[in-house]
This record gives structure tokens, C-alpha cells and sequence, in this order.
């Protein structure tokens, strides 16, 4: 998913204590704005047998941010997190906190209830499966980044029977290989859909999360691509596949049509992927968050990159800024299934789909679709917006599911 600015909270303050009666999960709704925010609190004992307290915004992608005990006693909490600027405080009264959370000085009541947080996610694939998984790895020896991923084979596969397969690529940030994001797992969604249709996928952890290792505080979206392209590589020396493509989401699209003007894979599915540069999607986002909360929404591209000059801008943000995804679209000749949610708000159809169709050299097998309801994530939605993610419980349309089946069924 292409990176976006996390809200964040001001400050409360006050002594410290111990208690017992308030360890456990707590739970609330926080109405921002316009936005309604699920909030957590977690209070424990660590290792050493100390209290230790965490906050979660889970609808925002946050779950454990670790906080301050400024105060905590059997009827009363009061916890702060200076580096953000964040704090909360509380009276309990039996199984509920009755209190106030600060933003920026203006305080808004934040009321809590002992539990978790329970979410359905029903298209989640679980074992056991009618379909075979092995678990591989492979190699980015440019980069010295060693991937491991899943290998889903298809229902009734066959030695010797050969098959279409596709390389997922997540979008922005480190990634497992389901794509997790807000308990939804959209990569395990799509591969066991492409599974019970005839279609291979590999799914792989990107680097620095779950069994894969590589570089990553130096690393690009260039570094990412060769990771993809490794993943092509392998998929091609096994010699079990017909075509081999590439599907991404987000930044992972954009990466796609790298592999596409490098003549890396055999088709290409873009699944919200951007047609601009990094300074014009963050500038189209910042505006769209601002009028979103009743605000004039007016930064220009080159206000983003006057931005970026004034902090220590990281080899990510710096390569996503300058990288003009157009220059790769109009090297790729390959076919391309490129999908667009009619109101996505991250990486809008206006600026990103419209410049794609028009850029694409013509191919007969090529397509462009948008999806009218859908969201970033391709989630029927109301508004589009990221706080909506997590509290839907679709984790993909099925419509685009079976548009990504039938176009690669088309092109084997």
C-alpha cells in the first residue's frame, strides 16, 4: 500500500503508581472528525514482573505502541507518550474507562471496555486445503536478499501439466506474504481463488519479515524489483509453468510495469498500481485527507518535494518521489489487466488508471477496469477512506477475483 501519514495525538500528565485490577485489553471508539477510530490499551507485566502499557489504532494499521505509565491505580489510568506527542486518562468504574485522549490540545472523549478486538474476516482461506502449498526460497544474489514465500499449486495439479503462475508483489512497507493489513490478508485470498481455478501463484515475505532477509534501510523500489524479478527467475527454472506473470498491488504495481519495461514476465495484473511520481500521490493524498476533515486541500507536487528537502528523507521516499512510472508503462508490451476501485483515495483513477490506458502500448489482450464502490484494498466501501479498511469484513470483491481468473485463463 502506498504510505500515508498517521494521525497522531498531544499530551497529559501526572505521577506514577502500580495496580492489578486494571491489566488486561481494553477497548474504545474514538470519534476524530470525521473519522470514528478504534483504540486499544493493553496493560501487563513484563519479564521483570513490571506494569507495562501498549495503545493500539488498529483501523489505522497500529497496534502496539509502546506508552509511558505517567499514573495507574486500581480506579485510575494516565498514560502519555512523549515522542508523539500522545496521552490518555481515564477513571474505571467496574469494566469501563470513562475518559479523555488529547489532540493537539483539543481534547476528545475516549470511553473503553474490557476485551479484544474480534474481527470476521470469512474469506480468509484455513487448512486444510484441496490444493497442494510448498513451502521455497529464492535468492536476489544482486542484493544478497534471500526471499521465502508459498508455492500454491492448483486444485488436481500434475507433474508435467503446464500451468499459468503468478508472483504477487505487495505494496509500500515491509510486508508479510498474505499482504496483511488490518487483520485482512488479500494475497492468500487471491492465490487460493487463483488455486481452485487452474492458476499457480508464489507469495513471498518481503525483506526483513517473516523467513526473509536482506538490506532494507538502504533499499528501493528498484532493490524490490529485483527481488520480484528473483522470484521470476526461480519460477522459471523449475520449468512446471506456461506463462509466468506478475501481479501487484499499490507500489507493487508500479514495480510490475518496471519488470513489464524490462521484459521481465509474460503478463502483467496491476492492481491499483500508480501512474505518477511519489511527490504528486503524496500531494493527491494529503489533499484528499485535508478536505476529507473540512479543510482547503491545495499542496502542489512541488510543495511535497520542498517538504522532502527539509527532512532526512530515507533511499525509499527519495527513489518513490523522483521514479516516474510512466517512463516503464509505455516500455510495456506485454498484456496488462490493469484494475482501478472507483473510490480509492490513495491511488485515485483520475490521475493513475486513466494515464495507464492512455500510456500502454496497444495490445489486444490488454485491459483496463474500474470498479465503481471499491476502495484501495478493491472492498465495497462508503467512502474510500484508510479508517474503513479494518472495519469492513470483505477482504476482496469477488467480481475481482473472478476478472483476474478469467483474463490470465484468456492469455495461457
Amino acid at each position: 500500500m502506498i504510505r500515508i501519514a498517521f494521525i497522531i495525538f498531544a499530551l497529559l500528565t501526572t505521577p506514577q503508581l502500580k495496580a492489578q485490577s486494571m491489566e488486561g485489553p481494553w477497548l474504545g471508539k474514538l470519534k476524530a472528525g470525521v473519522q470514528e477510530l478504534t483504540i486499544t490499551l493493553l496493560i501487563e507485566r513484563d519479564a521483570n514482573g513490571q506494569q507495562v502499557c501498549t495503545m493500539g489504532s488498529p483501523d489505522q494499521g497500529v497496534t502496539t505502541i509502546p506508552t509511558e505509565i505517567v499514573y495507574l491505580s486500581d480506579d485510575s489510568v494516565n498514560i502519555a507518550v512523549p515522542k508523539l506527542a500522545m496521552a490518555y486518562a481515564a477513571r474505571r468504574t467496574g469494566d469501563e474507562l470513562h475518559g479523555t485522549f488529547v489532540q493537539r490540545m483539543m481534547p476528545f472523549k475516549l470511553d473503553m471496555r474490557r476485551g479484544e478486538l474480534q474481527r470476521n474476516r470469512p474469506q480468509t482461506p484455513h487448512p486444510p486445503y484441496p490444493y497442494t502449498t510448498e513451502e521455497v526460497t529464492f535468492e536476489n544474489t544482486q542484493d544478497s536478499a534471500v526471499l521465502a514465500g508459498t508455492l500454491c499449486y492448483p486444485v488436481d495439479y500434475k507433474d508435467g501439466k503446464r500451468i499459468p503462475v503468478v508472483l504477487m508483489v505487495t505494496g509500500s512497507g515491509q510486508q508479510d506474504r498474505n499482504e496483511t493489513l488490518f487483520d485482512h490478508q488479500p494475497f492468500a485470498v487471491i492465490a487460493d481463488h487463483l488455486a481452485r481455478h487452474g492458476i499457480a501463484s508464489l507469495r513471498y515475505d518481503d525483506r526483513g519479515v517473516g523467513g526473509s532477509k536482506g538490506e532494507v534501510a538502504t533499499a528501493t523500489s528498484r532493490n524490490f524489483m529485483l527481488d520480484a524479478e528473483a522470484g521470476v527467475k526461480f519460477l522459471r527454472k523449475l520449468k512446471r509453468f506456461s506463462k509466468v506473470g506478475v501481479l501487484g498491488h499499490s507500489e507493487g504495481g508500479m514495480i510490475a510495469f518496471m519488470m513489464g519495461a524490462r521484459k521481465s514476465v509474460d503478463f502483467i495484473v496491476s492492481m491499483a498500481g500508480p501512474a505518477q511520481s511519489g511527490d504528486s500521490i503524496s500531494a493527491e493524498q494529503t489533499n484528499i485527507i485535508m478536505r476529507q476533515n473540512g479543510y482547503d486541500g491545495t499542496y502542489t507536487a512541488a510543495q511535497m518535494r520542498q517538504n522532502l528537502k527539509q527532512q532526512k528523507a530515507s533511499p525509499w521516499v527519495e527513489f518513490f518521489y523522483n521514479h516516474n512510472p510512466q517512463t516503464d508503462i509505455i516500455r510495456t508490451k506485454c498484456p496488462v489487466l490493469a484494475l482501478n476501485g472507483e473510490k480509492d483515495t490513495q491511488v485515485t483513477v483520475d490521475s493513475n488508471l486513466k494515464a495507464i490506458e492512455r500510456l500502454l502500448p496497444k495490445n489486444k489482450k490488454s485491459l483496463c477496469k474500474v470498479y465503481p464502490g471499491l476502495n484501495h484494498l478493491f472492498q465495497h466501501c462508503q467512502r474510500g477512506t484508510v479508517d474503513e479498511y479494518a472495519k469492513i469484513e470483505e477482504t476482496i470483491s469477488t467480481e475481482v477475483l473472478d476478472d483476474i481468473v478469467n483474463w490470465i485463463t484468456t492469455i495461457k
